[in-house]
């Protein structure tokens, strides 16, 4: 039996089909379920995650567990930046994934604009 396409989903293949990662430029996608968010560099390319980082990684999981959501958001887009500053990339492109850019997700972006990454 066919599953129902959520509009987030249709949201999400709209975007998608306008933006593309490289290994210069990749993306960053954003997913937020309703306790935590996860962040991540894409290179479309080789098809390949580049970083990975969520609010419940080990180094950040301490870190924000008395935090708010959308201050927990913005360590996770800073702790983003960090990492991939550590491996050479500061251009990325942003994929909201279908979500508002509103509140957690556009917390992420600043966190990650504050740690360096220019988009």
């Amino acid at each position: 039996m066919a599953q129902k396409v959520t509009s987030r989903e249709k949201r999400k293949a709209r975007i998608r089909r306008k933006i593309s990662g490289t290994a210069a430029r990749p993306r960053l996608t954003v997913y937020r379920s309703l306790k935590h968010m996860y962040a991540q560099l894409v290179d479309d390319v080789a098809g390949t995650t580049l970083v990975s980082i969520g609010s419940t990684t080990k180094g950040l999981k301490d870190e924000v567990s008395e935090d708010d959501k959308t201050a927990a958001a913005k360590k996770v887009g800073t702790a983003l930046a960090k990492a991939a500053l550590a491996k050479g990339i500061t251009a990325v492109v942003f994929d909201r994934n279908g979500f508002d850019y509103h509140g957690r997700v556009a917390a992420i972006a600043a966190g990650a604009r504050e740690g360096g990454l220019l988009f």
